[in-house]
């Protein structure tokens, strides 16, 4: 099925996305209420959230964007549908006739503090629901670039995960394609085993500070974070912290931190600092998408891991400054690269 959808000819170098698609619908409320409370929500907006904001951004910067996870059938399946058909994103993965896609209930409240405080409500659908064939028929090929996020490590299509990285490998030398994971801030919650099977397949790990420190904790990674929680030391603190996780994972790693940029590590190598593009931001969601997706795409371009992460950098500071409902919009490759120069 896969091969069929994914077309014989010349092969451009494409983003595929193993990660589960739903929507999500916002509701801005003055105060979550209690168990039995009442509250009314400030004009309803329905988005495509989890892995479709890494698709958009990588299709956004011209890359072929194909998502290789399990679409329903139904009211939101349809929403979903729409929304790669008009991004240019191709679904290559599974069908399910019998029950639609999930959403999320995302309700926001602004305290009187200016913090803003989310309470997420789930309803999964047919994306959780796979098994350890879902990715059976994916053939990655030359120069592609897999992406596996932390939202579809929990459920039953982790499975499907899991089979795909065994199929991968440990050796990425030997692999004729590019494998990133971006763990979100689910990973607290991935189970051992799965943990373990997604360090020995050794992925560009790209991650938040948060998710990188979590990370960190659960394999014992050696990391003092005393420097950055007395007052000041981050740039010393984040060396500490990619050094200490690089050699742990013995993969790429990048950690993501705002209008700072990121530090990134190479396997054996020096963690270096890619400065960032401070803007005024808009968004209430995360951005993370917009990078990761940005950076996938430049790595199947064949640019280096620096490189790519420099034009995440740039992609995503215009991205906080255009949001629609609070999603960053990610831009076109010209906008990033106007920024770069």
């Amino acid at each position: 099925m896969l091969n069929l959808r994914r077309g014989i000819g010349t092969h451009q170098p494409s983003v595929i996305s193993l990660g589960q698609v739903w929507v999500d619908i916002m509701m801005n409320v003055d105060e979550v209420p209690p168990q039995g409370g009442f509250a009314v929500a400030d004009h309803p907006k329905p988005s495509i959230g989890g892995s479709y904001r890494v698709l958009e951004a990588a299709s956004r910067m011209g890359v072929p964007a194909e998502h290789a996870g399990i679409l329903g059938n139904g009211l939101w399946a349809h929403f979903i549908r729409q929304s790669f058909q008009d991004n240019g994103i191709t679904h290559i993965g599974q069908d399910r006739l019998d029950e639609d896609s999930g959403f999320r209930v995302v309700l926001s409240a602004e305290e009187p503090t200016d913090s803003h405080k989310k309470t997420f409500i789930a309803s999964y659908g047919a994306e959780a629901h796979g098994d350890a064939d879902t990715f059976a028929m994916l053939e990655p090929q030359a120069n592609d670039v897999v992406h596996i996020s932390g939202n579809t490590l929990m459920d039953h299509t982790a499975t499907g995960v899991d089979g795909f990285l065994l199929k991968a490998g440990t050796d990425p030398a030997k692999r004729d394609y590019t494998l990133v994971i971006n763990p979100t801030n689910t990973l607290r919650l991935v189970n051992d085993h799965m943990l373990e099977d997604l360090v020995l397949a050794r992925p560009i790990w790209s991650c938040n500070r948060q998710e990188a420190m979590t990370l960190a904790e659960r394999l014992g990674a050696p990391i003092d974070d005393s420097k950055v929680t007395i007052g000041g030391g981050l740039d010393d603190f984040m060396h500490q912290l990619c050094d200490g996780l690089g050699s742990t994972l013995r993969a790429p790693l990048v950690v993501r931190v705002g209008s700072r940029g990121a530090w990134v590590r190479e396997p054996g190598g020096e963690t270096t600092h890619i400065e960032g593009f401070p803007t005024k931001a808009v968004h209430t969601r995360s951005a993370g998408g917009c990078h990761t997706g940005a950076m996938c795409a430049m790595l199947a371009e064949g640019r280096d891991l620096a490189e790519s992460v420099k034009v995440a950098n740039a992609a995503t500071s215009v991205a906080i400054a255009h949001s629609v409902n609070g999603v960053p919009q990610c831009p076109d490759y010209d906008e990033a690269a106007a920024l770069l120069q």
